[in-house]
């Protein structure tokens, strides 16, 4: 274990402030510094190191090395581990909210929330990691017991948009399963990770956990090809995902891959419009919009659809955008000028096609700030082809149920999904015909610890969250004893 803390150096932001390339078994190795700007000013608040290929090859070998021990530590002393990193999150919870929100420009409270959430995946995964999973079958002939060992070292690459919570979603249950990680967070927001894993180090053996930063491609796939990682979990588009997948496979490298989603938001023709609209709202502008499982395409029944439009126009024109330090603002800044180019190319594209757009306001600010806006797909724009990722509702009215399930399943991105109906049966019939990984029903955050993370067809494959995410970094044994 390591008695240093590097953690206060992590935050203590500013323009000098200097962050590592990786953390290796308890220290801090350094590389070819970038900058990072704050969204909310566009200025430079910290500079962070790249790691080259003999630094990530360096981590994976630490990883490695470690592998043996951590496999063999007893469950309750790996979940003991965990609880201790759940502890330290919450402790640390108002520092590590201002960290996310220099670094992605997501509202204070939601970072503070990504924080506490971080650290129940931490407390069920200990539960988790003392549950039994050996399984006992016979017939006349033979005894079988089916063991499962941990895989080995994983690498687990995460994105942007939840700088602590994906990489914990990841760990946690690596961890628990008695796998090593070596992480590789996006390069965008790598403090977070790097805060995440001297977290990790005050609980865990040396070597046990490990972050490396760099260019995306170049790490990842040093990562991948190294013939000592036994798996790769990974969060991100599918475009990078396929690659991702198609390299391991060339070593049989196990992978779970949570890849993009067009979130279809059903609004039935029996909703309650209140519930609709306040399930809508939090499924499409929390975390600014870039989540995953962000309500994409909004389907609203034709009986529901101009009261639904109206309180929609009024609700959105009303979000405040601002510095999402201060608790009156509604919507931050996105993570960088490029994505905000991008959303108002998107939606100025509808307006030209014909589509009616009601846009709110954006401050006259220096960050990367983007008006929230409200468009009516009424021709096929590239609004409704694409998953957003961003405040921007993209709303189109139906008759038949049957068609939107059509359409949802053609588009084979069934990360998430929501259905608003008075009726729970139909809502729930109605979510079990579209062939989406995790469905809101009457409600728009539908994700927690204790529940499978993952999606159908494109969108991905495995699951993170539960128990299920727990056994993606086992193997299965089956011993077969001659009675």
């Amino acid at each position: 274990m390591t008695s240093d803390n590097p953690l206060t150096g992590l935050l203590q932001l500013g323009s000098d402030q200097v962050a590592p390339a990786a953390r290796i078994a308890g220290r801090s190795a350094f590389g070819e510094m970038h900058e990072l700007p704050d969204p909310t000013t566009g200025t430079t608040f910290a500079r962070v190191g790249w790691a080259d290929t003999p630094l990530v090859e360096e981590a994976v070998s630490a990883a490695d090395d470690a592998s043996a021990g951590w496999a063999a530590t007893p469950a309750r002393e790996r979940a003991a581990g965990l609880r201790a990193i759940a502890g330290s999150l919450r402790e640390n919870a108002e520092q590590l909210g201002d960290l996310i929100v220099h670094e992605t420009g997501k509202r204070r409270v939601e970072a503070v929330g990504e924080v506490m959430f971080s650290a129940a995946y931490f407390d069920w995964f200990a539960d988790a990691a003392t549950m039994p999973t050996e399984q006992h079958l016979a017939n006349p002939a033979r005894r079988f017991v089916v063991v499962r060992h941990p895989v080995g070292v994983v690498a687990a690459v995460s994105p942007w948009n939840f700088p602590l919570s994906i990489p914990a979603r990841k760990l946690a249950p690596a961890l628990a399963a008695g796998c090593p990680v070596v992480q590789k967070p996006s390069e965008l927001t790598p403090l977070s990770t790097l805060a995440l894993t001297a977290l990790c180090e005050q609980h865990l053996p040396a070597g046990v956990v490990g972050a490396v930063v760099g260019d995306g491609e170049k790490v990842t796939t040093t990562l991948v090809d190294h013939p000592a990682v036994a798996a790769v979990t990974f969060t991100g588009s599918t475009r990078v995902g396929s690659l991702v997948a198609a390299r391991a496979m060339e070593s049989m490298t196990r992978v779970t891959m949570e890849l993009g989603g067009k979130a279809p938001f059903v609004v039935c023709a029996d909703a309650d419009p209140d519930v609709a609209l306040e399930a809508l709202l939090v499924a499409k502008f929390r975390n600014n919009g870039a989540s995953c499982i962000a309500a994409n395409n909004i389907f609203i029944h034709e009986a529901r659809y101009a009261e639904l439009v109206a309180r929609l126009q009024e609700r959105v024109s009303a979000l405040r955008v601002g510095d999402p330090r201060e608790d009156t603002t509604d919507l931050g800044p996105l993570a960088r000028s490029e994505h905000v180019d991008r959303l108002d190319g998107l939606v100025d594209e509808a307006a030209t096609r014909g589509c009616r757009v009601s846009r709110g306001a954006a401050p006259a600010a220096e960050g990367y700030f983007a008006a929230p806006a409200l468009v009516e797909a009424t021709e096929d724009v590239a609004l409704w082809d694409q998953e957003v990722f961003g405040p921007v509702l993209v709303v189109r009215p139906f008759s038949d149920e049957d068609a939107v399930v059509r359409e949802v399943n053609g588009w084979r991105t069934g990360l998430g999904g929501y259905v608003v109906s008075r009726d729970a049966q139909h809502g729930l019939d109605l979510a079990a015909r579209m062939r989406i990984g995790i469905v809101g029903i009457n409600n728009g955050a539908p994700n927690t610890p204790e529940v499978p993370f993952g999606g159908f067809g494109l969108a991905g494959m495995g699951r993170e969250g539960g128990l299920s995410g727990l056994l993606e970094f086992t193997e299965e044994q089956t011993l077969s004893l001659a009675r």
